[in-house]
Formats: C-alpha cells, structure tokens, sequence
C-alpha cells in the first residue's frame, strides 16, 4: 500500500466533486462509505484501489496494486484540485447562492476516458435506473477482482477495452444492451488508445475526437469530458433534464430547449458544465408533471 496527503488549494468535498463518477449505489467499481471514497481503475501502469479521505483541509489517498504509483500522483487532479475557478463569476442570485454554499463541488479529472466512456454509452437514451442496473451487470459478469487490502470493500475493476471489443453484441443482451449500445460501446473499446490521447488535447479537440466514433455524439462527448477531462464548459446537448433544470434555476421557466439552455449559459462560457453540475448537485427543477418511465427488460425480449 502507498500513500499520499496533499492539501488543496482550496475546499474539496469529495462526495460532490467524485458523485458523477459513481453510477449509482450498486456500481462496482467505485463505493462512498464513512471513511471516505474507493474507486477501482486501470491506470497506464495497470490495476490500481484508491481510497481516497478528508480530514480538515487535507486529503489523504492510499492505493493497492501496479497501477498505485500512477493512483496517487493523479489524485489532485481527480479530486478537483487543480481545477481553476477563479474567472468564474456568478451573476445570477441562484448560482451565487449554490457557488457559496456548494464550495466544495470541483470539477474532476479522472484521466480514464474509456472508463468514463462505457458506462455513458450505457444511459444512452435509457433510464438511470435502467443504465445503472446493465453497468452494474456488465462489470460484475467481465470485470475482475480489484486489488487492495484484505476484507476491503471487494470492489471490481471496469471491463478492459479489449475484452468489452471482443464481445459480440448478442453476449451483451443479457446486460440490457440492445445491438446499438451494444456495438458502439464495442467501437469505441476497439480504439480506446486513440480515445485515452484525448487527455492531452484542447477541450475542443478532445470533444471533436470523441464524436469521431460512430454512435458517439455531442452528448457523450460531454459527458465524458466534464468528469475525465476536467472540462468544466463542456454542455451536453440533447439531454432530457439539463434544459428544463436550466431553464427551471435561471429563468423560473418550467419548460427549455438546448437553444434556450444555451442562451441562459452563455454568461458563463468557459464554466458552463460548472454550472449545470451546481444545478444538478443542489437538485433544483420544475415540479414532475408526468409519471415516471415503466423500467424495461432489454435481456427479456
């Protein structure tokens, strides 16, 4: 086990600045406790367990296994402590109040684009639930055994690309993938080495690189960037909530569209995904007007 203590240069909370990771409570790979935060990765070294915790204003990170050295040196940069708000101005009362009160939410930088990319394909035009259930599924059935301390939280490392792009899709129906999300998360796996270049990329050009893939639009690309690239403009067009969340903490309007949502961020242009991760994180939106999507069994059909 190696360990590091770094003190940021400013507040982290780690539950907001990490929660986007996390798909949910059953994810496999990465688990919120008392004692802070585990996540299981496949660093450029290989394996890694990271447990990551706050005391005061200073965060200490241990890791486990070939991958730890890589782990721990990536840890301020996961945890949001190199993000850089400082040109962020808040004009609207909303998001002077959330940027005060939420202090701690950062903007991550994983640096595991594929990793961050699979389970995003996943919720690709499907319910949270629905997607957190097939990830939880995929993960348990092709991951592998994380390494760390002995009775820790048995956590499982993410597929490897290669394994996920030599799957056929047929395999992945049982995970709740139909052939589309099954055959794009394929594609994108067979060029994940092209895709892991982007983190040394523009935001822009990491963007454009991502939407090269078939199936992978701007939406995912977005996604993506804002947790593994620490791209804290990145604005995800074509969600379902977004818009209305927007529309809802910046205008009062019940109702918005990716036009309208980009009109009320374009204040903001630079920190754009750092606002709607403040509206997402404090929970704001219109009252639910219509019952919730019956959940699906793709694996039944």
């Amino acid at each position: 086990m190696l360990e590091r203590r770094f003190r940021p240069p400013h507040p982290v909370d780690l539950r907001l600045t990490l929660g986007p990771l996390c798909r949910g409570r059953g994810d496999l790979t990465m688990r919120f406790d008392g004692t802070g935060v585990w996540r299981a990765t496949r660093t450029p070294d290989g394996p890694a367990t990271m447990h990551l915790s706050s005391h005061g204003d200073e965060l200490t990170a241990r890791a486990w296994g070939p991958g730890a050295p890589w782990a721990l040196e990536s840890a301020p940069a996961l945890v949001g402590a190199l993000d850089d708000d400082r040109s962020f101005e808040p004009r609207h009362p909303v998001l002077v109040d959330l940027h005060h009160r939420l202090r701690g939410l950062r903007i991550p930088r994983s640096g595991a684009v594929v990793e961050a990319l699979v389970p995003t394909i996943i919720e690709q035009k499907v319910t949270t639930v629905e997607a957190k259930r097939s990830y939880r599924d995929l993960v348990a059935a092709l991951g592998e055994p994380a390494p760390g301390p002995a009775g820790g939280p048995g956590l499982r490392l993410p597929p490897t690309p290669g394994r996920l792009a030599a799957t056929p899709s047929y395999a992945m129906h049982r995970f709740g993938l139909e052939r589309k999300r099954a055959d794009t998360v394929r594609r994108a796996c067979a060029v994940a080495r092209r895709l892991e270049e982007t983190t040394a990329m523009s935001p822009v050009d990491a963007r454009r690189r991502l939407s090269v893939v078939p199936g992978l639009g701007p939406w995912t690309a977005a996604q993506v960037a804002v947790v593994a690239l620490g791209d804290a403009d990145a604005v995800s067009l074509g969600d379902y909530n977004f818009p209305r969340l927007v529309s809802w903490a910046l205008a009062g309007e019940g109702r918005g569209d990716d036009a309208r949502m980009l009109e009320l961020l374009e204040p903001y242009r630079g920190h754009r995904g750092r606002v709607i991760r403040l509206i997402v994180a404090a929970g704001l939106g219109p009252p639910r007007i219509a019952p919730r999507a019956r959940l699906r069994s793709i694996a039944r059909i």
